[in-house]
């Protein structure tokens, strides 16, 4: 379970989040949408632990994010925003790495790398280096490493943000099946069909502000609006009509 409560950070004279508060219990997906800008990354980072609030507290299970980040990501798979991968490490190379990070074994290393390479793919690629990847293969692999050691708790930065059909596809499914397995998954999206039919709860984030949350049903019902796009626009204060 993840429990942020009263997260603020500013950056100079910049206050980019203010007061975020949410709950993502386990066996749940919760999204967070918001527009550019709005503080969905910065409270993405903070909840990695790469960056530390000014106030409010974050707890990942039993672990405090604040006062003990590398307790906290132990417990955490974290696919962030840069995806940042070394170009002369082959796939396989990459998420064995972690998964001796994380203090697995040569015989769980091989198991759980073997089976996170089939499961998105990658097998035929495993044994290349990534520098010729395409983004959705680099994504997989970035994914791959994530999820090495097995974490209950994972947050997902735009997981699918510049994928082809078919890797987005492989992308969805291992969200769904981490749900299956019980864990708590947050992640971040600007595509709507992707949160509607993946998220059991939404929530809205708009100027560093958490101004709504709930079901994707529930959203429509608060704003008014039929789809979840136009929900979303209304509830983050852009519903401005058009001049005729």
């Amino acid at each position: 379970m993840i429990a942020i409560d009263g997260l603020h950070k500013r950056f100079g004279d910049v206050h980019a989040v203010r007061g975020v508060t949410f709950t993502a219990v386990d066996g749940t997906v919760t999204g967070l949408l918001g527009p550019n800008g709005a503080g969905k990354t910065t409270t993405l980072r903070m909840l990695s632990g790469l960056m530390r609030p000014d106030a409010g507290s974050i707890r990942v299970d039993d672990a405090d994010v604040v006062a003990d980040p590398v307790g906290a990501q132990r417990v955490m798979g974290q696919l962030p925003d840069s995806r940042g991968l070394y170009p002369r490490l082959t796939a396989r190379e990459h998420v064995e790495y972690f998964a001796q990070l994380h203090g697995l074994d040569r015989a769980a290393t091989r198991a759980r790398v073997s089976a996170l390479l089939a499961r998105l793919g990658l097998e035929p690629l495993a044994d290349r280096r990534v520098a010729g990847f395409s983004q959705g293969e680099r994504t997989k692999v970035a994914l791959a490493r994530a999820l090495v050691h097995a974490p209950r708790n994972v947050i997902l930065d735009e997981p699918t943000n510049g994928l082809d059909v078919m890797s987005t596809r492989a992308v969805r499914e291992v969200i769904r099946g981490l749900r299956e397995e019980g864990c708590c998954v947050v992640f971040s999206s600007h595509i709507m069909q992707e949160v509607s039919a993946l998220c059991d709860r939404i929530v809205v984030i708009a100027a560093g502000t958490v101004v709504a949350e709930g079901t994707a049903d529930e959203l429509r019902a608060k704003s008014g609006r039929d789809n979840l796009e136009d929900a979303f626009v209304s509830l983050v204060g852009l519903d401005v009509e058009m001049p005729a």
